[in-house]
């Protein structure tokens, strides 16, 4: 079965401020001991979200009621640094994120990111901050990312945001995922296995 081509994104928006998020914040070590990703979104941001106690820390964005049902994070610099873990955007993704608008990321991070289908477009530090003031004062504010040609929508105003040309071929042309590429040409790689002298053993 193709995969869905990703060309916009639309949805609410919620602004984690902050440079090097790395992906230990995004989901503790602890965490990673599950034999799916199934359940991870619950334990994205954990140790910030939580005190020891296992109380909300009301002050952190995520446990705002206002913007419950956000799809779309705002952060800074270098986002996804540290650990390579792919656990990361799997937790974002499990918690309902399907965009990520940020200053820059760490490479891997990015790459993760894609081959779940989640655009990770770069936009400036002050593009970033209107885009955070608009929601803080609105958090209903409508946010659409065009993959397609590489712009941002929110209210009235459109601006310009870059996307590796890889990421953005791979998303807009439905070949994010390598693995289910790789399933889906399951019958073509079996036919050539079975024209293989050495595959009829």
């Amino acid at each position: 079965m193709p995969l869905a081509k990703i060309t916009s994104v639309t949805g609410t928006a919620i602004h984690l401020p902050g440079s090097d998020i790395d992906t230990d914040r995004i989901i503790p070590a602890r965490f990673m001991k599950c034999v799916t990703f199934d359940g991870l979104g619950e334990y994205a941001f954990y140790d910030v979200r939580f005190n020891p106690e296992g109380e909300k820390i009301a002050s952190h964005p995520l446990n705002n009621p206002k913007f419950d049902g956000a799809s779309i994070l705002l952060s800074g610099t270098n986002f996804g640094c540290g650990s390579s873990r792919e656990h990361a955007p799997q937790a974002l993704y499990r918690y309902g994120f399907r965009a990520v608008i940020a200053e820059s990321y760490a490479e891997i991070f990015f790459g993760n990111s894609t081959t779940l289908g989640i655009p990770c477009v770069v936009a400036t530090r002050e593009q970033i901050a209107a885009i955070s003031a608009a929601i803080e004062a609105d958090p209903t504010t409508e946010v659409t990312i065009d993959v397609q040609d590489r712009t941002v929508t929110y209210g009235e105003a459109t601006i310009s945001v870059d996307l590796a040309s890889t990421a953005h071929e791979a998303l807009t042309s439905g070949k994010w995922d390598p693995i289910a590429e790789l399933l889906e040409g399951e019958p073509d790689v079996t036919a050539t296995g079975a024209k293989l002298a050495y595959m009829a053993v």
